[in-house]
């Protein structure tokens, strides 16, 4: 059955709800709503990936997740993930519990890879032309689906070659970062694409979804197409609209 991960923005400038949830009550209580609602994972993240927004350095990143991470790995253990791609703050993370690493970056950072190998850590693996976001977000789109493809089954048989295991690798060909409108709204099919792979569709409010991005139904559809296509993972904003689709 497809999951939903409920994504919870702990910034003061996320693209979508900025400064909404960026304190720590805030934040624990929309996270339980979000499970309530029928989120599996809660995916935390404390850094903006919007074009031009600012980036932090880790302990920026650090004194922004720990006080919430406090809370959240308690109460939920296993079913956070972090959006990071800090290998430092990773394994700040594991000191208060085992989170599912969501490395937006494509874990393009070889300490990163080794912070996960290491700690045995259950990860999501973004597909990013470049360095990092914002360059991703500067370079000529990309309009290949064979490069993402190809790109993200090598980074899974690194990982593979360094003891993880593939049912602890999910895949998630990085709609919305570095990518050509159309490619994104083929990115939607992903799984179909690697068959006997886990694969996360995050396509919510994304610009590619048109004016009325910020609705629900043009998410619904975006998430039907997905889950038509195989996707075992959908990350969401709206945990309960999507209840609904599924």
């Amino acid at each position: 059955m497809v999951k939903l991960v409920g994504i919870l923005n702990i910034t003061p400038d996320s693209f979508s709800d900025g400064g909404r949830y960026d304190s720590v009550d805030a934040a624990t209580e929309q996270a339980q709503k979000m499970f309530s609602d029928g989120a599996t994972i809660v995916d935390v993240g404390a850094e903006s990936t919007r074009p031009g927004a600012a980036q932090l350095s880790d302990d920026e990143e650090w004194s922004r997740l720990q006080p919430v991470l406090t809370k959240l790995l308690d109460k939920y253990p296993g079913k956070i993930s972090l959006d990071s791609y800090h290998p430092k703050n990773i394994r700040r993370a594991f000191l208060i519990g085992p989170v599912v690493v969501n490395d937006v970056t494509g874990m393009n950072n070889p300490d990163m890879v080794e912070v996960v190998t290491s700690l045995q850590a259950n990860c999501i693996v973004s597909h990013l032309p470049g360095v990092d976001i914002q360059m991703a977000h500067r370079l000529m789109p990309v309009k290949s689906l064979e490069q993402v493809v190809d790109d993200l089954l090598a980074r899974e048989t690194l990982l593979l070659s360094k003891g993880l295991t593939k049912k602890q690798v999910i895949l998630d060909p990085g709609i919305g970062f570095g990518k050509a409108p159309e490619l994104n709204t083929k990115l939607l099919e992903f799984a179909k694409y690697v068959p006997g792979h886990s694969v996360m569709i995050g396509y919510s409010r994304k610009r590619f979804l048109g004016d009325h991005r910020m609705e629900l139904e043009p998410n619904l559809e975006a998430g039907r197409v997905a889950i038509y296509a195989g996707a075992d993972y959908l990350r969401v904003h709206d945990v309960a609209g999507h209840r609904e689709l599924l």
